[in-house]
Order: C-alpha cells, then structure tokens, then sequence
C-alpha cells in the first residue's frame, strides 16, 4: 500500500486518523492530512484548530467539538480533558454530554466511520493523543497518525529563532506545565537552545527555573504569542528581564495571561539575530484587520493577496444583487443566444456571469448553449466565473481590467468575416454608457440588458459596525464610488485613525465629499493593484517607525488625534 492511499475502513469499527493541525497557520497542514480530511465522516477537533481543519473537511461532516474543564484540568481519574458532544447535523440540543476523548473516538468510529481526530501541533507531542491510540487499539480499532509540525518548532520559525545552525548546538524541549526539578536541573546545566512550551503569566516563573538551575541571567530570551497567526506577537529579552519586559510592554497583568507562549532560551535568539530573521511579523501589514466591501465570492482573490501581506481581511458586503424588475428583456436574450442573434456576448461582472447562469439552469440549459459565439470577459475574476460554469472567454482584457480596457482589444466589426453584427451585454442596472458606446463606435450593434438591479445591502453586526466607526479597522479598500456611499449609508463613516485606501480618482473624490481623508491610491484601476499599493503603504509606515526608533504598530493602536494629516499618496 502506498503511504498516501487511505486504508478502507472497517465494517465494525471504522478507522480512526489522529492528525496534527500545526500550531496555527492554515498552511502548515501537510498534504497527507488534507487529503485525510476530504474523506472523514466525522470530525473529532479541539477548538483551537477547529476552523483550520473543518475547512478541508466535506460539506455536512459530523463535527465533535473537545472542549476542556473549565477549570483548566482533567476529568478526574482519567488524565484526559473533558469533552463536548455537538451533534453536526443539530447544534441546538440541550447541554452537550461530557465524555473522555477516546470513548468518544471510538464511539464515532463504529459503524464502518472514517474518523480524524485533530490535535494542535503533532500527535506525537500531544499529552493525551497516546493514551487515545492504545484505547483504539485495545479495542480493535484501526487508526493511522499523520504527522504536523510542532509548536515548539514552528513557532520559533515564524518568530525569525534558528534553534540550530552551523554550530549544531544542543536542543532540549521543555514543557513548563508538567517539567520535573531534575528536568530544570539538566537543562540549567546545559548551554544548549532550550524552547519552553509555558503560558504568558508563568514565562517569568520559568525564566526564574532556569537561573536557579545554574543559567545565566543575560542569557537571550525571546516569547511568542499566537505563534504562526497574524495574531502573533514576539518580544525579546534575556532570563534576568523578561518579567520586566513584559511589563513595560503591558503585556502583564492580563486577564490573558494563560494563553500559550513558546520561549526560546540561547545565543540563537538574541535580539541581533531576530532582527534579521524575523520574516513573519516584519511582512508589510502584518496584523493590519482590513476592511474589504464586497461579498465573500467577490473578494476571494483579493483577501488571498491581502493575507500574503500578513493582514487580515474581513469581508463586508455593501450592495445585494436582486433580479430585474422586468425579466422579460433578459428572457428574450437568452433565448437569442441559442437561435444565433448575436456573435458576441460580453461580461463585465462576476454577477453578470452568475445571473446568465441561472437563467440557463431555469430553461435546462448550459454552457454547450455558447457554441458558436464568441464570449468576452472584463478581468480574470469575471473569467475565472466563465470557466467554472464551463466556458473559456475567447477575449480578456492584456491591459487594464476594465470597460476601457476591453474596448482596446475588442475588434471593430468587419462585414466579411462577422456573420452578425450584434452583441449581447449583460449588466448591472447602474452600470455607465462606456462599453456600449464604445462598442457602437466600433460599428456594433448592441443589446444593453439590465440582468440583475444592485442595491444597498442590509447593516454588517453591531459589532462590525462599531469597529468601522470606533476605528477597529486598520485600513478600508473601496473599489468603487458606491461601496463608499453604500458602506457610510449601512454602517457609518470609518474612523479617522482609519488608513482609506481608493481604487481610483472618482472613488477617492466621492470618499473625500463624504469626510474621508484619502492615504492610498492605485497607481490603475485593479483591485490587485490596489492591496499592492496598500501594502507598499504600510511597507514605507514601517521603515518610518523603524527609522525613528518608534515601536511598529497598526494604525488602530494609535490614539485618537493622533494622527497627522497627509496627502495622497499614490504608489
């Protein structure tokens, strides 16, 4: 059996796959787990790696959910955390059973069940995930282990911290939690890389174990918090200071205080060193929260981008898409395509494809009804719309990604070799004259259709809503004028601290006549342009701070009034 070919499960007892989800970062699953994922029936997940794995998992899987003791500790006489049963299909039912994690592995697995029970970081490393395997083995349940990457190596990483080089130096591994005195003792008499895997408010405690043990106070200390997220956050110190530190950092006290910290202790993690190395956190808008206006579907190709920068994007929809008022119109249309009314078809949305395909699916048709004409898309996403419902767009803009764009490739109608002179538009019942006229210039005749009416969509959550006008966010994309009407008219105007960042001119002319001071602009009209310009942004924001010894922070840290005001700034 190859490694990568999933074992059948078996009639009675099902299979059980024990999988490290890593320490945060959803791209830190390995392609073995991925794939374990695609076939489960049941989900097994502790809830901080819930939304990492479920993501890969089939649609209506069974979900189990671990959850700890509130107190923090075991179930007593079973050294295993408490869990929580939520039904997948009905989450609604009274308070969860409480049951130890193997009798509910197994319980899932029965029935023939492909179960994969994921665990933060590597099952190998986790404290009750052996105890699990021999329950499954005592009862004769089949189970794999797929491997992940430890937060103890991951982590440092992520945080710029070699834990070995050339030299090839010792490594120890430490959990503070469950570490004897002789385990401090050997490793405080050691002048190897020690990584302690503790809790924010005990790094101090710990820090303390080792100079006891015979470490020297100004040895290198670095913690990390939230490793490999972009929520992560690291501060470099030595044994003798990290409790001041921290302090000073306001860090400590925290009623947070017991969220999970990776410490490095040794040469390896000096200040110096990390300064270089540090890859993660240094990314232009790490951690920046940017608000992104368009719907989920819309704007998936530009949060990608905008995460490969380090920020985190949240997406608000700012218009909904309704049907026509008269649908007549666009039913004499499409019934045009498939008698050969028109040589062209051209769309200038992702909306416009979706409400063509829709219309095709209510008369049993579909994209063979395209045979014969040629079919033109206004950008890639509009492509990529095209091609997943089955048809490749024969023209696409090599330029800018727009109704000018277009027209600048679009070939002028030709008596000789275009049989028909007529082309179907599809549109939005607000889009502008350009491509038509521009179209009608080129001695095309033309069928303006509206094929679906935009309109202002309902208020993001209270909280949403808050942040916009609390300055929550660090940076707004607008990538038209009426994402700027429509997200002031549904949520409020963005606060001042608030980065505004603009598609274009007329965008950024109507953001300033609704009081908003524009920071970036596109150097041309592509929203991949735009995060491109944005993080360049934020790029410079940086080396500012830096330069001036400043400590690097979001603009949502800043205080109210605090910022200065500044121009445009195309990039």
């Amino acid at each position: 059996m190859s490694p990568t070919t999933l074992p059948a499960a078996g009639p009675e007892h099902g299979h059980v796959t024990f999988l490290g989800a890593g320490p945060g970062d959803p791209g830190l699953l390995t392609l073995r787990a991925v794939e374990a994922l695609a076939h489960a029936d049941v989900l097994v997940a502790e809830h901080e790696v819930l939304d990492v794995v479920r993501t890969h998992a089939p649609h209506g899987v069974a979900e189990v959910h671990t959850d700890p003791d509130p107190s923090g500790g075991p179930v007593p006489g079973t050294g295993t955390p408490q869990l929580a049963v939520v039904d997948g299909a009905s989450t609604t039912a009274g308070v969860p059973a409480v049951r130890d994690a193997a009798h509910l592995v197994m319980e899932a697995a029965r029935g023939g069940r492909r179960v994969v029970r994921a665990v933060t970081g590597d099952p190998g490393l986790d404290t009750y995930a052996a105890e699990e395997m021999l329950a499954c083995a005592a009862a004769g349940v089949p189970f794999e282990v797929v491997p992940g990457i430890a937060a103890a190596v991951g982590v440092p990483a992520y945080a710029g911290v070699p834990l070995r080089d050339a030299e090839g130096a010792d490594v120890r591994f430490v959990d503070a939690r469950t570490a004897s005195d002789r385990c401090w003792t050997e490793v405080g008499a050691s002048d190897g890389t020690v990584v302690v895997s503790t809790t924010l408010d005990s790094v101090a405690a710990a820090a303390g174990e080792l100079v006891s043990a015979g470490r020297k106070p100004d040895t290198p200390m670095t913690v990390t918090v939230a490793g490999t997220t972009t929520r992560q956050r690291t501060w470099s110190a030595t044994l003798g200071t990290i409790a001041q530190t921290l302090k000073q950092a306001k860090v400590l006290p925290s009623p947070d205080g017991g969220r999970p910290v990776i410490a490095v202790v040794g040469e390896r993690s000096a200040p110096a060193q990390r300064d270089q190395l540090s890859w993660f956190e240094s990314k232009p808008l790490f951690g920046w929260k940017v608000l992104v206006p368009r719907t989920k579907e819309q704007a998936a190709s530009l949060s990608d981008q905008l995460r490969s920068y380090g920020a985190v994007p949240h997406e608000v929809p700012t218009i909904a898409v309704e049907p026509p008022r008269t649908p007549q119109q666009m039913e004499r249309a499409v019934k045009g395509l498939v008698t050969g009314r028109y040589e062209w078809i051209a769309f200038t949305s992702v909306n416009a494809v979706k409400a063509v395909r829709e219309k095709f699916e209510e008369y049993g048709l579909d994209a063979r009804a395209f045979a014969g004409i040629k079919v033109a898309a206004v950008g890639e996403q509009t492509a990529n719309a095209l091609v997943a419902f089955g048809v490749k767009p024969d023209l696409v803009p090599s330029g800018e990604q727009s109704a000018a764009g277009l027209l600048e490739d679009w070939p002028p109608y030709d008596p000789v070799f275009d049989p028909i002179d007529r082309v179907f538009l599809p549109r939005a019942d607000i889009a502008t004259e350009t491509l038509v006229a521009g179209l009608i210039e080129l001695g095309w005749e033309v069928d303006d259709v509206t094929a679906y009416r935009t309109v202002r969509a309902s208020p993001p959550p209270a909280t949403t809503r808050e942040a916009i006008k609390g300055g929550g966010f660090d940076a707004v994309l607008f990538t038209s004028s009426s994402t700027v009407r429509n997200l002031v008219g549904i949520a409020g105007k963005p606060h001042n601290v608030t980065v505004i960042a603009c598609i274009g001119p007329a965008t950024a002319k109507t953001a300033e006549e609704h009081g908003l001071r524009v920071d970036v602009m596109a150097p041309e009209p592509s929203v991949l342009k735009l995060a491109e310009a944005l993080a360049d942004f934020g790029l410079r924001r940086r080396a500012a701070a830096l330069e001036a010894g400043d400590p690097v922070t979001r603009p949502s840290e800043r205080r109210p009034g605090s910022r200065r005001r500044r121009s445009t700034t195309p990039s």
